[in-house]
This record gives structure tokens, sequence and C-alpha cells, in this order.
């Protein structure tokens, strides 16, 4: 049991956003998730994986955007 195990608030805070998106990725079963009791615990390496597999990366070189358009 190496990983650390998050609240929804912490992970809220962690993402920068309330608890109700980390709530409702856990409804949509979108994040990987773990019930103590009624309390529901999200493993750091799951956060970890959602903002690895949702991050956009930057298009790295502008004129070749414009010539696959043209």
């Amino acid at each position: 049991m190496k990983d650390r195990y998050l609240s929804v608030d912490q992970v809220a805070e962690l993402l920068g956003t309330s608890s109700r998106f980390p709530r409702r990725l856990v409804a949509e079963r979108r994040i990987t998730f773990v019930k103590v009791g009624r309390h529901v615990r999200i493993p750091e390496s799951a956060v970890d994986a959602y903002i690895t597999e949702h991050t956009v990366e930057p298009i790295s070189c502008r004129t070749s955007r414009l010539k696959a358009v043209a």
C-alpha cells in the first residue's frame, strides 16, 4: 500500500476545482476510487493518471498547421 489516498476535497484542491468536480468523476466512474465505509478516497496515482490522460499538448509549429489547412 504505497499509494496515498486522498479525500474528495484534497483532490479538488489539487486540481484547482470545487469538490463537485471530483464527486462527478466518481459518480460517472471516470476515475478510480475506493470506498472506505461511506467515505470516498481517490488514489494519488489515479489523479496523476487522469491529469496525464487529459493533458493537451501545444502545437509545436504553427506553420505546419497552416499548410495542412491550405
